[in-house]
């Protein structure tokens, strides 16, 4: 209770600080939500940098940098009388006590992945008329988690494999369909057949319950591990890049993986 009592009151300051800031700052005064738009972006990306490192210090201090410009955002709202913070929290409730029956109410679900299941029918049901079951997904997500939540969208109405890993016959079939069409030197087809097995693959990263994004972003950070190893100890023995073949780099490459 003591925990909750002073979240509330810290976030009831938080509120009260942005009122003054929207009056008396000439920079805040200025914000729109389009102004807005990018740097809420940034401070995301941020949060999912700290995430990724570990850094728990950072991730507290960007959940406050983001939670300011929700507060923000409501904040326009409410200047426009449109909605105000009351109204965006009071919304996400109802949408978690609705989307969520087997806790509020007397549904049973077997797992998480009922859970899933439940939730994007759950959300089709709550659009009053027809609404595509890929409307929901923003344009303008990044590729790799675009393609992860489709795929996620589609299984909640049953569209995907039965056994997972059949996939594999999947990945295999465009790697082919892949190799076909770069012996045509054809280079748009090969773009095409490209992005068919980058999406195969992120739906096996799915269906083995991997986070496609996270996995990537763990090999480039050992990637950059390695390559700086390399770099750094042939400049320690005076020799440039350029000047090594790649067995010689690669026998530096094998003593940095021994590191990881």
């Amino acid at each position: 209770m003591k925990e909750k009592n002073k979240s509330l009151g810290e976030f009831s300051r938080l509120l009260d600080i942005l009122d003054e800031l929207r009056v008396k700052c000439p920079w805040d005064m200025k914000q729109t939500n389009d102004s807005l738009r990018k740097l809420t972006i940034e401070e995301t990306y941020e949060l999912a940098e700290a995430i990724s490192s570990g850094n728990e210090e950072g991730i507290k201090n960007e959940l406050g940098d983001l939670m300011l410009h929700i507060v923000f955002y409501a904040k326009i709202g409410s200047e426009k009388g449109l909605y105000n913070m009351g109204d965006v929290l009071e919304g996400i409730n109802k949408k978690l006590i609705y989307r969520h029956p087997h806790v509020f109410s007397d549904v049973k679900v077997s797992g998480a992945s009922e859970v899933e299941e439940n939730w994007e029918q759950l959300k089709i049901r709550e659009n009053k008329g027809y609404k595509p079951v890929l409307s929901g997904v923003p344009a303008s997500l990044p590729a790799i988690i675009k393609a992860n939540r489709i795929q996620e969208k589609v299984r909640g109405v049953g569209f995907d494999w039965e056994n997972r890993e059949q996939i594999w016959d999947k990945v295999a079939e465009e790697i082919a369909e892949l190799k076909e069409e770069i012996e045509k030197h054809d280079t748009e087809s090969i773009e095409s057949e490209l992005g068919d097995v980058l999406f195969s693959l992120i739906n096996a990263s799915r269906l083995y319950g991997i986070d496609p994004e996270a996995a990537l972003e763990k090999t480039n950070r050992k990637f950059i591990k390695r390559f700086n190893y390399l770099e750094k100890e042939t400049l320690k023995k005076g020799i440039s890049l350029h000047d090594m073949s790649l067995d010689e780099m690669n026998v530096i490459w094998e003593e940095a993986k021994k590191l990881d």
